[in-house]
């Protein structure tokens, strides 16, 4: 918990609440059902809720600004933004429905309701959002191709709409075909070496 406090320590009472209170969540649940794999459970704050909150060091998201996570799991990082951004609404969809069921009590226990989650694949959903967020569910060329016409042109935050992508890694080749594309390092934002190799992708709506 420390370790978010490093990076954000303005956050409010309750904020700070909510957020100690995942490990104790998160360690129980996956007793239960494996939501987050074993080696990474015991540094949840790094590589869980630490590595979703490097959006937050990309873009402040304006109040209700409404957010997609394509493919969340056990939550990230969609829980972690949902906790820090209070007055933005998220969506978090995955096609397997007992990691929801995880994300749901989790939300419930700690009072969080500004999210809403939905079992399905990302196409079937019929809705539209100013940004996308997910962690490294697949290639861009495809992730692109499931999230088509699900980006809202109506602008309110002070970078376009698009698509937030947390991944790592030699991206040189798969994203080639976006002339709009901005990788943001996480080791500028943090020292830890978890995030040496580690990126924000944002690609903006009109990303031809």
């Amino acid at each position: 918990m420390e370790l978010i406090l490093k990076y954000f320590p303005n956050l409010t009472d309750i904020q700070i609440s909510q957020f100690k209170a995942l490990e104790c969540l998160y360690k129980d649940w996956n007793t239960k059902i494996n939501v987050v794999s074993r080696k990474d459970i015991d540094e949840l704050y790094l590589r869980h809720v630490l590595h979703s909150l490097a959006i937050a060091k990309v873009i402040s998201f304006e109040d209700n600004s409404s957010i997609l996570d394509v493919g969340t799991g056990g939550g990230f990082p969609g829980i972690p933004l949902a906790i820090l951004f209070p007055n933005c609404h998220f969506h978090l969809v995955d096609s397997i429905n007992k990691k929801l069921k995880v994300i749901n009590a989790v939300a419930e226990s700690i009072k969080l309701t500004n999210i809403k989650t939905t079992h399905s694949r990302v196409e079937a959903i019929d809705e539209t959002y100013d940004f996308i967020v997910s962690r490294a569910v697949t290639a861009m060329p495809e992730f692109t191709k499931w999230i088509k016409g699900k980006i809202s042109k109506k602008q309110q935050n002070k970078i376009k709409n698009g698509v937030l992508y947390l991944k790592g890694g030699d991206l040189t080749e798969e994203l080639k075909q976006y002339k709009t594309v901005k990788a943001f390092l996480l080791s500028d934002y943090f020292e830890e070496d978890f995030f040496e190799t580690k990126k924000v992708i944002y690609l903006p709506l009109k990303h031809k």
